[in-house]
């Protein structure tokens, strides 16, 4: 019977050992924080884009932020050498990439390209949710303000009332 209970026992540390990667409440609060800023700030960003009727929304922007994110906090909490975490953020900026080409076409007679404001917003999202991750969350909330900017204010600027807002 010691034998069973010894072998539940060394079963319960080893499952309470693969969630010990927060191992205080600094830990704890740093990863919230981070991965709450990433998810919030590429909500803002899908917001402003489900707002307007386009591809690529809410869920979709949200998604990419705390997913590129949780790409690099994991590593920086495993203590990953900053060369090493240059691949990871090439693997992200190149997945988002593939993404984003997925969303432009081409349309009508002259064959316009449509999409890119789209696929440059995912990119956008993706870097602010590294810039999150890594704990630079002013930069991030920085880059989403002056996103919101060129994605609202420019088009109001560079288009006459009543043209298209030219997002390509």
């Amino acid at each position: 019977m010691d034998s069973a209970a010894d072998t539940a026992h060394r079963i319960w540390l080893t499952v309470l050992a693969q969630f010990s990667d927060l191992g205080d409440a600094e830990d704890a609060t740093l990863v919230i924080t981070r991965l709450m800023l990433a998810a919030l700030l590429g909500g803002v960003m899908g917001w402003e884009r489900e707002h307007k009727g386009k591809s690529a929304g809410l869920r979709t922007h949200i998604l990419v932020s705390l997913g590129s994110a949780m790409l690099v906090l994991v590593p920086l909490q495993a203590g990953m050498e900053s060369a090493d975490l240059s691949r990871v953020l090439q693997g992200i900026v190149t997945g988002i990439g593939f993404i984003g080409t997925g969303s432009i076409f081409l349309r009508g007679p002259e064959s316009r390209p449509h999409g890119l404001t789209t696929a440059a917003g995912m990119w956008l999202t993706a870097a602010i949710g590294v810039t999150a991750g890594m704990g630079q969350g002013t930069t991030a909330a920085l880059v989403t303000l002056l996103a919101l900017c060129v994605r609202t204010l420019l088009p109001k600027v560079m288009h006459p009332p009543g043209a298209p807002d030219g997002d390509q």
